[in-house]
């Protein structure tokens, strides 16, 4: 029942981002660029999700509280669903659905190009979150595909440093924070593969 409640609850702190973006809409306090805004919010919040999704594996092992994985198809899929409120704010509200100068700026810019990018590799990995899906494709191939999540983070890193164009402060430190929680995720499979050498009859 914890887990239950514990879900609900993080269900509605997952829509706060957006609900703040629709309530500053109807205030009139988007700003002087407010599609800019919008924008940086919804792709802010994609990566803040992405790094806290990332998190639960290491928090799972150092906390020992297991029932923390039952969160994390939750909070990928709301990651998901961020990254497709910025892609449409981009595509339909600042481009106006016109293809071709989407794929100008795909082409043009690396830091479009890399953010499209992660946002095609994510479609997947959302189409398979489920359990049927995971049946399906197998537990090796289920799991082969979604490390695909790893190189996204790192893209989405990439993605707002190149977008940013003075203070690169705040991507600097999305960066420090996903290369400590793949670096325990490095150092963990290490320590795992020793152990296992170790292990009598495991030499060849």
């Amino acid at each position: 029942m914890a887990v239950v409640w514990f879900k609900a609850a993080l269900f509605a702190l997952c829509l706060v981002p957006l609900a703040r973006l629709v309530f500053f809409a109807f205030s009139d306090r988007l700003g002087a660029n407010p599609i800019e805004f919008v924008l940086r919010s919804l792709g802010t919040w994609t990566l803040t999700l992405l790094l806290v999704t990332l998190s639960i594996t290491p928090l799972r092992r150092l906390t020992g509280w297991n029932s923390l994985i039952r969160v994390r198809r939750l909070l990928g899929l709301f990651t998901f669903f961020y990254v497709c409120l910025h892609f449409l704010t981009y595509a339909g509200i600042d481009q106006s659905f016109d293809l071709s100068a989407i794929l100008a700026d795909v082409v043009k810019h690396p830091y479009i190009t890399v953010g499209f990018t992660c946002f095609v590799l994510l479609i997947p990995l959302a189409a398979t979150s489920t359990n049927a899906m995971q049946r399906r494709l197998g537990g090796k191939r289920w799991q082969q595909l979604h490390r695909l999540v790893y190189l996204i983070a790192v893209g989405g890193v990439v993605h707002y440093l190149w977008l940013v164009k003075k203070d690169i402060t705040q991507p600097v430190l999305y960066g420090l924070v996903l290369a400590v929680l793949l670096g325990m995720r490095i150092v963990w499979r290490r320590r795992a593969q020793v152990a296992l050498n170790r292990q009598p009859g495991s030499a060849i």
